[in-house]
């Protein structure tokens, strides 16, 4: 078979909403043609297993499988991780954290950023990505620190080495830039950064208003300048145990006011888990009304949130439920990795998945797809990836899993691994565990 040529069979598609047949999907230069609901399972001659790692050897064209049976696995359209910040990943063995909390995480990481090198911050970025690749992301947005205290020299080695990173990956990871900028301390340099680096090829605008001196002078210039530059917004929001933070409610109505409905997204929120319940219900509501998708990093803030208290203690994850009760797109992601801000992490986000409905109470049988659709459906829209998804014509991405349904996958996260892009394997980590 030619490159970008798949042929699968007995796949379970648990997020196309007919869990019991078995699907044969085919694919042809790099995107899907057909897909196949059969009521049995299929059997030909000559698949080949896909418990057979040689049958996923990359090599010459005419050494490939003409067909690889999937025996019942869950296949999904590849992960999306929508929160990272690679250019941080894999640090942490240079910038140290003795108290854990996140206020020591930004003044050492400010500290020591000078010290990297462009050349560092590219290879730390690439590993990061293909860690992620292995465990079935195919799909990421990486937020960049933008030092500009330190000189335009400094900067521009994250700048370079994020765009250099994106091309290296191209044809493995799908990669989205969101640089973040400080529009209130510095509103005519922000707009100048800003408009330079949308040109360059970035993909939005983040930031962190919530850590100014005015969140909302930094909302408006910031929301101001994407209108101007036509780019979707991604901000940290509220990270933070203070229940009287609610930079929110200024973004939600920033949002609804630009017209900017469905083009904007905000991380962590955990202020909304400190408050009463009540009060976080409105401003759910409020986030409904101005179609402002949630990003929950339940890792890093299990981690990281509630070091001052001394009893009840804070976790700072946000009311994921609720808000998926309530209309709000929600997705879950990474967030740091191996770093000051948070020492563990492999870029799986299978494992953030469990954590996440750890932490979010969502162990019912029903959950388990909902939690499925917070790693790849959800974000895949909230980044507005429109070829992304098992469909005729889309891109022909794929992660098999050591499991037969959701239920079972969330429970075990999959020893084994196999991932496609483009139609073509690019990954299989196998483990010798095989379904019965």
């Amino acid at each position: 078979m030619a490159k970008g040529d798949l042929h699968v069979i007995n796949a379970k598609l648990p997020l196309g909403g007919d869990a019991d047949s078995w699907h044969e999907l085919i694919a042809e230069g790099g995107c899907w043609k057909r897909i196949i609901a059969h009521p049995q399972r299929l059997s030909l001659d000559d698949a080949v297993s896909i418990r057979d790692r040689r049958s996923l050897e990359q090599g010459a064209p005419g050494r490939l499988p003409a067909i690889v049976d999937l025996e019942g696995r869950i296949a999904l359209p590849g992960f999306v991780d929508m929160h990272m910040h690679l250019d941080k990943a894999l640090t942490l063995d240079q910038v140290g954290n003795s108290s854990g909390t996140l206020l020591e995480a930004i003044a050492n990481y400010s500290g020591k950023a000078g010290e990297f090198s462009k050349a560092n911050i590219r290879e730390r970025m690439v590993r990061t990505a293909l860690m992620g690749l292995r465990h079935g992301t195919t799909a990421m947005r990486t937020h960049l620190d933008m030092p500009a205290h330190l000189g335009r020299e400094v900067l521009y080695r994250t700048i370079e080495a994020a765009l250099e990173a994106r091309e290296e990956l191209k044809g493995r990871v799908k990669l989205q830039l969101f640089p973040m900028l400080s529009f209130a301390r510095d509103p005519e340099g922000a707009k100048r950064l800003s408009t330079e680096l949308i040109g360059l090829g970035m993909d939005g605008i983040g930031g962190c208003p919530h850590l100014m001196e005015d969140p909302s002078l930094d909302v408006k210039l910031l929301f101001k300048q994407a209108e101007k530059l036509g780019v979707p917004v991604d901000l940290h929001v509220d990270e933070t145990d203070n229940p009287s933070m609610r930079t929110i409610e200024t973004i939600c109505h920033a949002t609804i006011a630009a017209g900017y409905e469905g083009k904007v997204t905000a991380g962590h929120l955990c202020s909304l888990s400190s408050m009463p319940k009540d009060e976080a219900r409105l401003i759910i509501e409020l986030m409904a009304q101005a179609k402002v998708g949630a990003v929950t990093l339940p890792a890093v803030n299990l981690y990281l949130q509630g070091r001052g208290d001394e009893g009840p203690v804070r976790r700072g994850v946000t009311r994921v439920k609720e808000m998926l009760e309530d209309g709000v797109e929600v997705a879950a992601a990474s967030d740091n990795i191996q770093d000051p801000f948070h020492p563990f992490g492999r870029g799986d986000l299978l494992h953030i998945g469990a954590i996440a409905a750890y932490a979010a109470h969502m162990g019912a049988a029903s959950d388990a797809e909902r939690i499925l659709d917070m790693i790849t459906q959800t974000p895949a829209a909230l980044m507005g990836l429109r070829e992304y998804g098992m469909r005729q014509n889309h891109q022909a991405d794929i992660v098999v899993l050591d499991a037969t349904t959701p239920e079972q996958l969330l429970l075990e996260e999959s020893p084994s691994r196999w991932v496609a892009v483009n139609g073509t394997w690019a990954s299989a980590h196998v483990r010798e565990v095989w379904l019965d």
